[in-house]
């Protein structure tokens, strides 16, 4: 694939932080791809980022569809998102990257951030919306902004449809792989890293499609029971950033180290949380079958190489967990109301069909999930090139 169309990197000029823009390429004259904060975040993180979106919207390209694939892209800010000035430096950003959310970057939360919160600053920042790049692209722009809206305004006990829909494809592609495998869901154990959006809601699915939820780590530590964990009673319990109120924890509940979570005895391993989780250095502790990467690009390269060499499965970021970014442009677009059911069973027949491709895929080459699903996406990008034109 080619290098990225633009790459921008942005200091602010109150604390010298460091921001990050990077698109890919624009399909349509438009580019998709959410803005994550966190310390330590790089112009080469957001680059690998970018390129995951590209593959994320071309994955889920339906010629019979209404949502129709746009670019890939990412933003960055270098900053704890718990940091008192963070939410000042976020506005910054934003008013800083205001005339390409305005043409064509359209963006939303990511690790670090909530989709309330970007609203919020963005429209501090003079924005309309931080996807109205895409308002051009629909049909009847009023009937698809309130639909959206309508979909932000669903709970479903207690945890936003916004939230639900991402762990909901990540849950699917890990039944999906089960189902394969002739595993039954009852007594298969599960550890998730991060109990925020993805990794909470994940969780949820997981749990009550009949899994065992042994172990999930915030940045506290690792909560662990091998009779497995009330998950319900840790959601609830939950602050903005994930993390778990102690309090709550039962009798028979431990609270172990903060990477007690990659060495967990369970059959699935969920990272959830930050990047590069599972390295060369560490990835001999995995004893699970299945690492399904619900967080962007959680297992490096010679990690994985070493993980599939013993036989461990490790089903790929790039589809795994586009279900939060399909499921936005699926009821924009007006593939899908605004309503928990039709969202939910839209998402599982998608991801289970994506993760079924990608797995025969897989067989029939003789090669990794990851590169199934890279070589679904080359076959993918010429049609749609050639159907709605890119810039790279």
């Amino acid at each position: 694939m080619a290098a990225p169309l633009m790459s921008l990197v942005w200091t602010d000029h109150v604390t010298g932080r460091q921001g990050f823009l990077v698109v890919d390429r624009l399909v349509r004259g438009v580019a998709s791809g959410g803005l994550r904060m966190r310390p330590g975040c790089t112009l080469e993180e957001v680059t690998g980022l970018a390129r995951g979106m590209t593959m994320k919207e071309a994955l889920h390209y339906n010629p019979a569809g209404r949502y129709i694939p746009l670019g890939g892209a990412k933003g960055g800010i270098d900053c704890d998102p718990q940091d008192p000035g963070s939410y000042a430096l976020l506005v910054r950003y934003l008013r800083a990257m205001r005339p390409y959310i305005e043409s064509f970057w359209t963006t939303g939360e990511d690790l670090g951030l909530t989709q309330d919160l970007v609203d919020r600053a963005a429209a501090e920042a003079g924005l309309v919306s931080s996807v109205q790049a895409v308002y051009p692209l629909l049909d009847d722009e009023t009937a698809a902004r309130r639909r959206l809206a309508d979909a932000f305004a669903v709970e479903v006990d207690g945890i936003g449809l916004d939230e639900l829909a991402g762990g909901c494809g990540v849950a699917e592609s890990a039944l999906t792989a089960l189902d394969r495998a002739g595993v039954r869901y009852a007594g298969t154990r599960v550890a998730v890293q991060g109990l925020g959006t993805m990794g909470g809601a994940t969780a949820r699915f997981l749990a009550r499609a009949g899994l065992t939820v042994v172990a999930v780590a915030d940045v506290k530590g690792t909560i662990a029971n091998p009779a497995g964990l009330d998950v319900e009673a840790l959601l609830r319990a939950r602050d903005a950033y994930g993390t778990v109120d102690r309090a709550v924890l039962r009798p028979g509940d431990l609270e172990l180290p903060g990477d007690a979570w990659l060495a967990a005895d369970a059959e699935v391993l969920v990272p959830a949380a930050v990047s590069y989780a599972i390295d060369a250095a560490n990835e001999h502790r995995v004893t699970a079958r299945w690492i399904v990467e619900a967080a962007n690009m959680p297992v490096l390269p010679e990690a994985e190489e070493r993980l599939a060499a013993r036989g461990v499965t490790v089903l790929p970021d790039v589809v795994v967990n586009s279900g939060t970014n399909a499921w936005w442009w699926w009821t924009l677009f007006g593939d899908i109301g605004p309503h928990a059911d039709e969202a939910f069973a839209h998402t599982r027949r998608s991801m289970r069909a994506l993760v079924e491709l990608m797995l025969d895929r897989a067989d029939g080459d003789g090669t990794t999930p990851r590169a199934a699903a890279h070589a679904l996406v080359t076959d993918r990008l010429p049609v749609i090139a050639e159907r709605f034109g890119w810039y790279r």
